[in-house]
């Protein structure tokens, strides 16, 4: 894939994106691995959430597409699960926002009845070469919206979460191998691989696995929207395979840690990332 150099303003549009992300419509098939359950999937718009939705749908989920307010690319997620013969709920707002993590649950529970399966997926970046140009509400920002928002949303859901629920938080190759220039980024990503392992032990007893993904350079709308136009160009070249994943190829990950054939996996890490390996 060699992707042209390109630039949007945040959150981006993956409607703009040269070339189109593939979210598996031509090519993921469901076997009904996820029949009759919930999922809740923040950042759902677009990216790695959007190729989610769609998988969850054909394998039979109800889902609830949490975004921010990209609502032409939240549509076309929407269509993905009805066009799979499930129900699909647009939940727009800001996940940085405490009361509105809470709403989210509240919302899909009220719609469905139900929640099986909670995917706290949605993340803030930006590429910053000097620690400097840092500004503190940026700062406080990316850990509302990678961290808090992971803390919020788990705790809102578990009163509701039942025996073999699953809790899924998207870390990054970046907790291990940070880059320079995404500093507050990759400490979140971090965080959020430590939380989960401490939310595995700390819920097992009541039957709900919680697991991570660690993803590699992905082609999403984060990229465009928060990176410079020559390292859009050349994104992805620096793993073994020479190239970013396309969202569709994460899905089927997301989609085993839902299901009820991982019933014994908790407290994983896996790592999608082209080759590149996580500590």
């Amino acid at each position: 894939m060699n992707q042209p150099a390109q630039q949007q303003e945040f959150p981006g549009s993956d409607q703009e994106m040269d070339p189109r992300p593939d979210y598996g419509e031509s090519s993921y098939r469901g076997s009904g691995r996820l029949q009759g359950k919930v999922a809740l999937i923040t950042g759902a718009d677009s990216g790695i959430g959007k190729a989610v939705a769609l998988a969850y749908a054909r394998e039979g989920a109800d889902v609830a597409i949490s975004y921010l307010s990209e609502h032409s690319d939240a549509e076309e997620a929407k269509r993905f699960v009805e066009h799979a013969g499930q129900r699909a709920l647009l939940l727009p707002g800001d996940i940085s926002d405490a009361a509105h993590c809470r709403d989210l649950v509240a919302r899909t529970v009220s719609e469905f009845g139900r929640l099986d399966v909670l995917v706290s997926n949605a993340a803030f970046q930006m590429n910053r070469s000097d620690l400097a140009d840092v500004p503190d509400e940026e700062w406080d920002f990316t850990w509302a919206t990678n961290v808090d928002a992971y803390f919020h949303l788990v705790k809102a859901a578990l009163p509701h979460l039942k025996p073999g629920a699953s809790i899924i938080g998207s870390s990054s190759v970046q907790s291990d191998q940070p880059s320079p220039s995404l500093l507050p980024y990759a400490a979140t990503k971090a965080a959020i691989a430590s939380i989960t392992a401490s939310l595995a032990q700390m819920l097992g007893e009541r039957g709900i696995r919680a697991n991570s993904v660690a993803p590699g350079p992905v082609w999403t709308p984060l990229i465009p929207s928060t990176m410079p136009p020559e390292a859009v160009a050349s994104f992805g070249d620096q793993v073994p395979l020479g190239r970013p994943a396309q969202p569709a190829e994460l899905a089927p990950v997301y989609v085993l840690l839902a299901s009820d054939e991982a019933s014994y996996v908790s407290g994983a890490r896996i790592a999608v990332t082209g080759g590149k390996p996580i500590l």
